[in-house]
């Protein structure tokens, strides 16, 4: 694991722990749709860069 994969991995899950903590708030929609797919980006860009796939 290089160090830029891990650091994709954790903000995509810190982004994760977010939309969960907004959804409790009951903020828009919207806002937990962008951070979704954020969060998703981050998580998809971390596991592409992984070194397991050579």
């Amino acid at each position: 694991m290089t160090g830029l994969s891990t650091l994709l991995i954790v903000v995509g899950l810190f982004l994760v722990g977010g939309i969960i903590s907004f959804v409790k708030q009951k903020m828009p929609t919207s806002l937990i749709v962008l951070l979704s797919l954020a969060a998703g980006l981050c998580l998809v860009a971390g596991v592409m860069r992984l070194q397991v796939w050579n």
